[in-house]
């Protein structure tokens, strides 16, 4: 037996062992109310409040850091109480209302996310990053009732807040108020009482998390709290499987006597940071240290000041972290665990791993919006000795691959990878035919290209959609393509991804027109789109640009009559 097969043999048992009949992740077969049947975990959670209360227990024992503030468990419940009675008693929100989140990453941010699930609210958190006018998309397509935003964003969207039935709550505001509509967060913290007893059901919608869509418009994944639970737990389940089959790592990892700690580098619109980081650490009593936004020497000396012990990121930034002229000087003795996750592992990553963190536990999963970030994951021995493929598959998730006429492709052959799991999104809010090509009898069909393997190995390939992945952020061509075309003297566009050793892909565009200059049209898109939709590369045709009988531009070629095409085809 080689050493990959032993390692995965041992997760296969572990698994075994954990999701038997009365285990602690035992699985079941559930029947929907439309009479198709899924394995979920019969021992979650019942709706997202409960799963988060676990987090109670652990009292004065430090949650959250962030600069010099320190926030115990008691401290950080004690706020989500208080914000709870205010949103019920002053801002009258009721049960299935949206709720509002535009801030970066704040200690906030987590107090009103918990404070809405609370009382059985939608929550919505919007992308930080973007754009006043995708921000004012999602609000008015949601419906918001509320908004949580710090002082930027509220620069962004105070005119647009006068327009809307929607009121705001102020974080960390730098400026004086003026507008009557918004209150300062402090004054939610006034408020005490016992909350009335809000019931919640397993299959009432609990989160509303927009992802990019093709159009530039934002579409919003809608999930249930049974959804959100199953995935939390599925989580758990995996970290149990691979400490079970991984015992003289973690034997190694827990000599050195630190307690665990996570750095909270991403952002927590995405479900990396919101599910994986923040949720998971709430539930099992885990140290969080936030950053406000990415930088890697920070990072750094967070690492040394509070003893962190796990990172999470999308490659480039793990990447940036290892490889920072800093790191040989900064004590990074208490780090042990890193995971992968957003786009995949490139080799040259994992081989930085290994080399820079001794008896590392590092993982990779794949897993997307739509499925809240679940379907495979491995972390250990398997992930070192198969840092290309993306986990096994996790035992409530059923995984399929498509030809392109939908028809079901034998195992090992490659297709559209779909996934049926009891963490699935309901479909997108207020997109009827968006949702019916996508979720199909509880199917999400993902637009990613891929196989399962004889290992049982997740691997993937490649893309069906037009979608460019930079650093874990999905951009689509179509929305940029849009905005170069607004350009004066830009006569036709073609935006495409170029591989990148760094980010994994980063945009390139072609443009044809009359007197127009490379660095003003990248200013122009910088003035419209956030910053990681602008591209970095921009080749100016002198001719026009190439399309086929129906007209429609050729983009595969236009990429490879780009002066960038050679360096993209060597790396």
């Amino acid at each position: 037996m080689t050493d990959a097969s032993n390692i995965l043999s041992k997760l296969d048992a572990a698994q075994t062992q954990l999701i038997a009949p009365g285990s602690p992740f035992e699985v079941q077969e559930l029947q929907l109310q439309d009479g198709v049947t899924i394995r979920h975990y019969p021992k979650a959670p019942i709706h997202l409040r409960e799963a988060l209360n676990a987090g109670r227990k652990y009292g004065e024992s430090i949650f959250i850091t962030y600069e010099d503030e320190v926030i115990t468990f008691n401290d950080f419940f004690n706020q989500v109480d208080r914000l709870s009675h205010y949103l019920i008693q002053e801002c009258k929100i009721q049960r299935g209302d949206r709720i509002a989140i535009a801030m970066r990453n704040y200690p906030e941010w987590m107090i009103a996310f918990t404070a809405t699930v609370s009382i059985g609210a939608i929550i919505v958190p919007l992308n930080s990053w973007g754009k006043k006018h995708e921000l004012e998309y999602s609000l008015r397509d949601s419906s918001s009732k509320l908004l949580f935003c710090d002082q930027e964003r509220f620069n962004q969207l105070d005119e647009f807040l006068e327009d809307l039935p929607l009121k705001a709550i102020l974080v960390r505001a730098t400026e004086k108020l003026q507008n009557p509509k918004v209150v300062n967060y402090s004054i939610t913290q006034k408020h005490l009482g016992n909350l009335s007893d809000v019931t919640i059901e397993a299959f009432d919608d609990v989160l509303l998390m927009y992802t990019s869509g093709t159009t530039g418009k934002p579409k919003g994944a809608v999930s249930t709290n049974f959804a959100l639970t199953q995935a939390l737990y599925n989580f758990e389940m995996h970290a149990a499987m691979s400490a079970m089959a991984n015992q003289d790592l973690i034997a190694k990892m827990m000599e050195n006597g630190f307690q665990p700690s996570t750095l909270l580098a991403v952002p927590l619109f995405h479900v990396s940071g919101c599910h994986s980081v923040f949720m998971l650490n709430l539930r099992g009593g885990r140290k969080i240290s936030m950053m406000y936004k990415w930088d890697p020497e920070v990072a750094l000396k967070i690492i040394e000041k509070e003893r962190i012990t796990t990172f999470t990121g999308a490659p480039i930034m793990s990447t940036h972290l290892l490889s920072h002229p800093n790191w040989k000087d900064t004590d990074t003795s208490s780090l042990f665990a890193i995971g992968v996750g957003g786009a995949a592992c490139p080799s040259g990553l994992a081989k930085l791993v290994y080399e820079k963190i001794s008896n590392v536990y590092a993982g990779t999963g794949y897993g997307l919006t739509e499925t809240n970030a679940t379907c495979s994951n491995f972390t250990g021995e398997a992930f070192r000795l198969r840092p290309d493929a993306s986990g096994t598959v996790s035992p409530v998730v059923d995984i399929k691959t498509v030809d392109d006429e939908g028809k079901t492709l034998p195992t090992g052959e490659t297709g559209e990878i779909c996934i049926k799991s009891p963490t699935n999104a309901r479909g997108y809010w207020n997109l009827a035919k968006e949702s019916e090509e996508t979720f199909k009898d509880h199917w999400v069909s993902t637009g990613d290209l891929g196989f399962l393997n004889k290992e049982k190995l997740v691997n993937i390939v490649g893309r069906i959609k037009d979608v460019i992945i930079r650093g874990g952020e999905n951009i689509y061509p179509a929305e940029i393509e849009a905005v170069l075309s607004n350009y004066p003297g830009v006569e036709e566009a073609s935006v495409y991804g170029l591989q990148d050793d760094a980010w994994g892909e980063i945009v390139g565009a072609t443009v044809f027109g009359i007197k127009i200059n490379e660095e003003e049209i990248r200013n122009y898109v910088a003035s419209q789109l956030a910053a990681f939709k602008v591209p970095e590369k921009i080749f100016i045709s002198e001719s026009p640009l190439e399309r086929n009988a129906a007209g429609k531009l050729l983009a595969k070629k236009i990429k490879e009559n780009s002066k960038y095409y050679q360096n993209d085809i060597s790396n």
